[in-house]
């Protein structure tokens, strides 16, 4: 029977180091069983599982290995597999992954730790760390201020409780100032094709009905009754209603001198653009209004818009909307549509959002985020982003700072 041996090189990764060493290994007809390599600040980690086939000895092999990575400086260690766990691992090698994305303005050791003694405490194997974001400089500037780190961990394993796990991990996030995400690696974490988001107070930095109240000088009294409604408690019909009569005779003017200076998001022009380049259906679900939405669309170029009509009659408006209100459960229900319209599947959907009516449509999308949400909305949904811009999403999408033209 053939032999089994584990092999690791350390050192500064050279030019060619790789060809060199894989072409020794040729030379002698080894088969490469498993590989794994990773570069991190010019040091280079390589391991592999080899096949010494019949004819060859392991210990001569192990020889010139040794000669060779002398020669490339690097130091290296190596260890026989036995075949029945090596077998072992061939028959496990489909056990269930999740993958935790760890973000903050800055990660400390601390943050790490926490994150892996939760892994341990589950039985599960950190398989594998990537850090998405770009790294620190070292000289502190405006720029070096506004910086954002991540990482990416792959757990390998299977919890015996699943929430159990989530629930510790979210955890972390209320001593350390940090956001932390919990996803299966399934093919359809790597395959989002469609993404839609609120309107007020996520793509944009301001409610636009308390801007709206504001110019018809009731701006204290409606935001009273938005925050309230934001908190979940008063039913969002009502408050609406509640809201927009205030709003009875505002000169249509006022809309369009909003709409011209809408406070954009920090890191949502990042983020739009970045999606559109990877083929992302994406659109506004709002129960705001549609005046503004459509502002948005045309800015972007965006592929849908949903969200309320303002009555207007003779320049001003009359307090009401056309139609149905656009309420939590019309925000699932229009998502559904959508998906179902361009042939995607459910679970193929990110919905993103930060107010209570924005549960039913992050509860059913294949990911749900709440973005710089109310306590309530970070509380019940799966996920939540509350250090970072709008563009940290692209992390829970396993995007690199890397791979994002500047």
């Amino acid at each position: 029977m053939s032999e089994i041996l584990f092999v690791t090189l350390h050192g500064q990764d050279r030019p060619g180091m790789l060809a060199r060493i894989t072409g020794l290994l040729a030379r002698h007809a080894i088969n490469i069983l498993d590989i794994d390599q990773s570069l991190t600040h010019n040091f280079v980690s390589l391991g592999m599982s080899l096949e010494i086939p019949d004819g060859e000895a392991s210990a001569a092999i192990v020889k010139a290995l040794q000669a060779l990575a002398e020669v490339e400086q690097c130091v290296l260690w190596t260890t026989p597999i036995a075949a029945a766990d090596y077998t072992y691992w061939v028959k496990h090698q489909g056990q269930p992954r999740y993958i935790v994305t760890l973000l903050g303005r800055k990660l400390q050791a601390a943050n790490i730790a926490h994150v892996a003694e939760v892994a341990a405490q589950h039985g599960l194997v950190v398989d594998r760390l990537t850090r998405l974001s770009g790294r620190f400089p070292l000289i502190h500037t405006p720029q070096a201020d506004a910086t954002r780190a991540c990482v990416e961990f792959s757990l390998r394993g299977q919890p015996a409780d699943a929430e159990a796990l989530r629930t510790d991990l979210l955890a972390i996030t209320h001593s350390d100032a940090v956001d932390l995400s919990l996803q299966e690696d399934s093919l359809y974490r790597r395959h989002r094709r469609l993404i839609v988001f609120d309107m007020d107070s996520t793509l944009i930095q301001c409610e636009v009905m308390d801007e709206l109240a504001k110019r018809a000088g009731v701006g204290e009294q409606v935001a009273a009754v938005t925050a309230a409604a934001m908190r979940g408690e008063i039913e969002f019909n009502e408050s609406f209603q509640r809201r927009l009569a205030t709003l009875q005779g505002l000169d249509v003017a006022v809309l369009d001198d909003i709409a011209r200076t809408l406070p954009i998001m920090d890191g949502a022009d990042r983020l739009i653009a970045t999606l559109q380049q990877l083929g992302y259906k994406i659109g506004i679900l709002s129960g705001g209004f549609s005046y503004f939405a459509e502002h948005l669309k045309q800015r972007w170029g965006l592929d849908c818009v949903s969200a309320n009509e303002l009555a207007i009659v003779d320049g001003k408006l009359t307090g009401e909307v056309k139609g149905d209100i656009i309420n939590g459960d019309k925000k699932a229900e229009l998502l559904r549509a959508m998906a179902a319209e361009m042939g995607i599947a459910m679970e193929q959907t990110i919905a993103v959002g930060d107010g209570a009516n924005d549960l039913p449509m992050l509860r059913i999308a294949g990911l749900g985020v709440a973005f710089h949400a109310k306590p309530i909305v970070r509380e019940q949904a799966r996920h939540a982003l509350s250090t970072l811009g709008l563009d940290s999403l692209l992390y829970l999408l396993g995007v690199p700072d890397k791979d994002i033209p500047h």
